[in-house]
């Protein structure tokens, strides 16, 4: 099933997609592998568009679920956190510390695997962000997953060491990752007071050198993102959205240049 588009989302499939019950909009474009693209918060906006554009252009198929927010808008302050504490109190997402993942990655699994069924190829790459950071390693549970990308993952909101995931969960894709020699590929900026340190550090101590974990300095950001980045998260976060700046040479081009051949190298070469 078709939807009308929001300008910016023109060239993409808006498809109506049903997974265990449940409804979303996931928008589709390109040819090859697929990977899945999950919006940061407060939503799709236009940076996360012009990413998602970058790896279908690298010759990946993308799967932008809409998980929050309006499609396409530019995040302004105010209606940001208005989308923020909406998600906060969503049966959808586990936002503060707790023992298991978020009851959406169930349905982002089933996105994968459905993904991997239509576009073929070895296996299915997963990129989440902030809100949406450790979505795709948790998705490591489906089999089709072969490519977790972490940006900036930034639940749960009250524990800085915490991975918003249950000990068995971890455990194993703790297993699998050994087993099938599969690997993490990880980013935050130094400074970033949503995803600390102390987040990588228990990465580092569960996962070992299969956590590759990459910290920007807080001079790569963006010094003037939209107006939610620069009034509400108010310091370096978003590593290939919102503070990444689009010169050849800045280390946030290049942290896109790594995730695009690591993509490659999992799921094509």
């Amino acid at each position: 099933m078709e939807n009308s588009l929001p300008p910016e989302l023109a060239e993409f499939l808006s498809r109506e997609m049903t997974i265990g019950g449940i409804t979303k909009t996931v928008y589709v474009s390109g040819d090859g592998p697929a990977v899945i693209v999950m919006p940061e918060m407060p939503g799709i906006s236009p940076d996360v568009i012009r990413f998602t554009r970058w790896v279908r252009d690298a010759g990946f198929t993308v799967y932008l679920p809409s998980l929050f927010g309006k499609d396409g808008a530019i995040p302004e302050a105010r209606e940001g956190i208005v989308i923020f504490k909406r998600a906060c109190v969503s049966s959808e997402f586990s936002t503060l510390a707790s023992n298991g993942s978020s009851p959406i990655v169930d349905w982002l699994r089933g996105l994968a695997n459905q993904a991997h069924a239509e576009s073929g190829g070895r296996g299915v790459g997963a990129i989440g962000m902030c809100f949406t950071g450790n979505f795709a390693l948790t998705m490591m549970l489906e089999p089709s997953m072969l490519a977790p990308v972490l940006c900036q993952p930034s639940l749960p909101l009250d524990d800085p060491a915490g991975i918003n995931m249950s000990p068995s969960e971890l455990n194993e894709v703790k297993k699998r990752l050994r087993q099938e020699s599969l690997d993490i590929l990880a980013f935050r900026f130094s400074g970033d007071k949503h995803c600390r340190s102390e987040r990588f550090r228990t990465y580092k101590e569960e996962f070992g050198d299969l956590f590759i974990d990459r910290v920007l300095p807080d001079s790569a950001a963006n010094p003037s993102p939209p107006p939610f980045f620069d009034k509400v998260i108010a310091s370096p976060h978003s590593v290939v959205t919102a503070h990444l700046i689009d010169e050849i040479g800045q280390p946030t081009l290049k942290a896109r240049d790594e995730i695009l051949s690591f993509l490659k190298r999992k799921l094509k070469d």
